[in-house]
């Protein structure tokens, strides 16, 4: 399968995202923001970092680059488009997923590891994650609670948008738990077709064992499988 990562000024994950892709076997390109087209990309990784300096607020002024448009088509022509930390800030800023980010409760930059709980195993981005316990990833940021009013968070939670949530090692969803404040504990939401999704921890620094944690890697691995199933389909 074939993984575009875009390349935002100041992008610091794009080659983590790439590395963690061609770990699991499959092919990962670089595409720079101003880029028009996709090319034959099978899926699409926004990156974490801190695209443009984050001026303005995270992702405000990289949701207007050129490639946003490509991947804003790919999007509604039901490809699979997966946004790490300011890839995810990007995607909300863009409308292409519900809700925004913004200042962490304390006002403090948080580099942790965190536990996620996954609420919707049955999405191209979490069916195969494990079922019987809580996936450790770390986190980066300082713009990372995670904010939508009532209407858009009763909407998001009816139709199993929140795919996961800030939880203890156990399991258990509790504010202590909860590194930046955000609303319901929630850490990742996909949009209503389910082909767009984004969290602010990083699945791509969470891919090898020697990294502490690969949790990261049943992420990947689930989209994989949802685009090896897609390809499976069209040749029947």
């Amino acid at each position: 399968m074939r993984f575009a990562v875009l390349q935002f000024p100041a992008s610091n994950c794009d080659q983590d995202c790439v590395h963690a892709v061609r770990v699991l076997g499959h092919s990962a390109e670089l595409l720079w923001h101003k880029e028009t087209s996709l090319g034959s990309a099978d899926a699409v990784i926004v990156p974490g970092g801190f695209s443009y300096g984050d001026y303005l607020r995270c992702g405000a002024i990289a949701r207007f680059s050129p490639v946003m448009q490509a991947v804003k088509r790919f999007a509604d022509e039901g490809g699979l488009v997966l946004g790490i930390c300011n890839g995810f800030q990007i995607l909300c800023e863009a409308g292409l997923l519900p809700g925004a980010l913004v200042r962490n409760r304390d006002l403090q930059f948080h580099c942790e590891q965190i536990y996620l709980r996954t609420d919707n195993f049955s999405t191209p981005f979490t069916s195969r994650t494990p079922r019987d316990k809580a996936i450790k990833l770390p986190i980066a940021h300082g713009e990372g609670c995670y904010f939508a009013d009532p209407a858009t968070l009763a909407s998001i939670q009816a139709k199993g948008q929140v795919l996961w949530r800030y939880c203890d090692a156990s399991g258990a969803v509790t504010d202590a738990a909860n590194p930046n404040g955000s609303l319901l504990n929630i850490a990742g939401v996909a949009n209503e077709r389910f082909n767009v999704a984004g969290l602010m921890p990083h699945p791509d620094r969470a891919s090898e064992a020697l990294l502490g944690t690969d949790d990261g890697r049943s992420i990947f691995e689930s989209m994989v499988d949802a685009l090896q199933q897609r390809t499976a389909a069209k040749a029947a």
